[in-house]
């Protein structure tokens, strides 16, 4: 199991007592397992009355981190003695890795099936459409002035399942990124078709 830096910190953040009470860590765990095998995500699992009291970005940042670990240890099946073995590493104790594994061992198989329903063959991307969005203020009336593009992908999956299309919001340097690489990546599978 190996996970980004980042998720390492948020885990490694939930670990702290001074930071997460037992009850709070008990709430943020459960809304982890919760909110990724109710098929949505919702802001009231993160509204229990034992998670008040920690800052909004710690909390969704912990959450993330601690969804991202169980997600990682269902891709790789991960047993009971590894999980313990990689939550030490992040500093959490004892009780607290015992309290994970139970939670874990709890949803293991609604977790397997989930991952399982993950389609295993990828998108093919059919049309992109985009539009310019120039945001002029922030929700917290900060003056922005930045403009952003609105991209949408049409995608087709080979495996007869209807795939939404994909929408994501990107900045002018983000989009030159994207469109680099993807030159790159053509040039590479011209380069390849061509041997």
């Amino acid at each position: 199991m190996e996970l980004s830096e980042a998720a390492q910190s948020g885990l490694r953040r939930l670990a702290e007592p001074g930071r997460f009470s037992p009850p709070a860590y008990a709430a943020l765990l459960q809304a982890a397992f919760r909110s990724l095998l109710s098929g949505r995500a919702e802001q009231a699992a993160l509204d229990h009355p034992d998670l008040e009291h920690i800052d909004p970005a710690v909390l969704k940042y912990c959450h993330a981190a601690a969804a991202t670990c169980i997600v990682e240890a269902g891709k790789h099946r991960a047993e009971r003695a590894t999980i313990s073995t990689y939550l030490e590493d992040c500093k959490f104790d004892r009780e607290r890795i015992e309290q994970f594994c139970t939670e874990y061992q709890k949803n293991k198989d609604s977790l397997e099936i989930l991952l399982g329903s993950v389609g295993r063959c990828p998108l093919h991307i059919t049309d992109v459409s985009w539009r310019l969005e120039y945001q002029i203020k922030t929700n917290q009336l900060h003056k922005n002035y930045h403009p952003a593009y609105l991209m949408t992908l049409n995608v087709e999956s080979s495996d007869s399942r209807s795939q939404p299309d994909l929408n994501f919001s990107c900045s002018m340097e983000q989009l030159q990124d994207l469109i680099g690489k993807l030159k790159d990546a053509a040039k590479s599978l011209e380069r390849t078709t061509q041997l």
